[in-house]
Order: C-alpha cells, then structure tokens, then sequence
C-alpha cells in the first residue's frame, strides 16, 4: 500500500514542490522539479506532508542530483518530530541501507 506524500523545498525566497520517492532516517529521495536552483551542499528546508496527517519539517543538505533526482541528507530533524519519523520508518531506522551506486 503506498502512501501520499509531498515535500515543499525551499531556501530564501525560492521553493519548489516535489513528491517524496523515498526516505530513510539520514535522508530523502525527491522527484526533481522543474526550474530547480540548487547546488550541491546548499542548505534547504524541507516541509514533507506524509499520509493525511504526519507533516515533518527538516533542515537538509543537497547531497545528489541526477536528471529526475534529488537526494537530500538531514541536517537537523527537530525533536518533536523525530518520534514520528521513526515511527513512520517502521524498524528500520535504527539500521545502515547498503549504498548502491
């Protein structure tokens, strides 16, 4: 059963809307928007909306950029919602995803 999400990207005055394609506890995976602005290394908020009612917000560093990718590394995941987010990873959160290239 797969879940609706969303993620609003932003940084200054610039944002953009996107859908999540994965996440873990270290980072996220997002569709690639149009007119994207952003470069390795910059510092993004991320505001994702998670089913009908989980809406975690981030602080997250680029970290990859492919054509129709991009992959975002957590920054700082404010306290209050890091129970949710584990929550929402199930059992994995606490284990290393084997890096693939």
């Amino acid at each position: 059963m797969s879940i609706r999400s969303a993620v609003l990207i932003s940084s200054g005055l610039n944002a953009w809307s996107s859908e999540i394609e994965d996440i873990s506890a270290t980072g996220v995976l997002v569709a690639k928007p149009d007119n994207w602005r952003g470069r390795i290394d910059d510092v993004f908020v991320l505001d994702m909306l998670i089913g009908e009612a989980l809406d975690i917000h981030v602080d997250a560093r680029l970290a990859r950029v492919t054509d129709t990718q991009l992959g975002f590394a957590y920054e700082r995941i404010p306290e209050n919602k890091e129970a949710p987010l584990w929550n929402l990873l199930g059992g994995y959160a606490d284990r290393l995803e084997p890096y693939s290239a």
